[in-house]
């Protein structure tokens, strides 16, 4: 599986086409400076100028994931929770509760099964946000639980609740909810970064890890355990 880092621009040209493609991942980062809030402005470039494409992109068979910033993104968009395919905007991504940038790691664990954490029993990576409060109303809570649609929720080293104590729950996410997909599961909005530690020595305690493993007798891994949700989405489309 292959892939191409495509700027938005070249969509909008027609230089790419978004229909070649199989998986749509919006990255993290500050687009556009978060100038006008937190993914908008990327969003509304989107809604302006791709959205027919998008939603073409979306009836078919193929995946969108959206990471941090991409999280973001896909909450001004609509495509998350998106129920009964109506994509407006029902979530919002709020400023930490301790108001400052969080950037640490942290501890998820699934909340439900999908083909996004298929075979995962954690995740522990970083989180690298000033807006990552994850707000909705109770209703919209309420068909997010109700319908399995919580993807990820951060939780404590031994798997336990963090039960909004930071700082284990870094922004005071509702639910401890650090993810969520659409009704239909094919769209994964996350806010931590599992793709900034896929490998073990990406994981910032990896020399006592690799310390302790080696006197017991253990194999010292290359890839760490957050992988696992990349090799899903590969076999998906195997």
């Amino acid at each position: 599986m292959s892939s191409d880092i495509v700027h938005i621009n070249d969509l909008i040209d027609g230089r790419k086409r978004m229909d070649d493609y199989r998986l749509l991942v919006f990255p993290g980062g500050f687009s556009y400076g978060d100038d006008t809030g937190a993914g908008n402005a990327y969003a509304n470039r989107v809604r302006n100028n791709l959205l027919k494409d998008l939603e073409q992109f979306l009836d078919g068979d193929n995946l969108v994931l959206g990471i941090c910033n991409g999280f973001q993104i896909l909450a001004n968009l609509g495509l998350v929770p998106a129920f009964n395919k109506e994509y407006k905007r029902e979530i919002a991504l709020m400023p930490n509760r301790k108001g400052v940038l969080e950037c640490r790691f942290v501890t998820l664990k699934p909340a439900s099964d999908n083909l996004w954490t298929k075979g995962i029993e954690r995740i522990y990576c970083p989180v690298a946000h000033g807006e990552g409060n994850f707000s909705c109303s109770k209703e919209t809570f309420t068909q997010l639980k109700r319908r399995g649609m919580i993807a990820f929720t951060y939780c404590r080293e031994d798997l336990s609740p963090a039960d909004g104590e930071y700082p284990f729950n870094p922004n005071g996410s509702v639910d401890d909810i650090a993810g969520i997909t659409s009704a239909n599961g094919k769209v994964l909005g996350l806010m931590p970064h599992p793709e900034r530690a896929m490998e073990f020595v990406n994981l910032y305690d990896w020399p006592l890890q690799k310390e302790q493993m080696k006197r017991k007798g253990m194999p010292v891994p290359t890839e760490s355990l957050n992988m696992q949700l990349f090799r899903n989405v590969v076999d998906y489309f195997r």
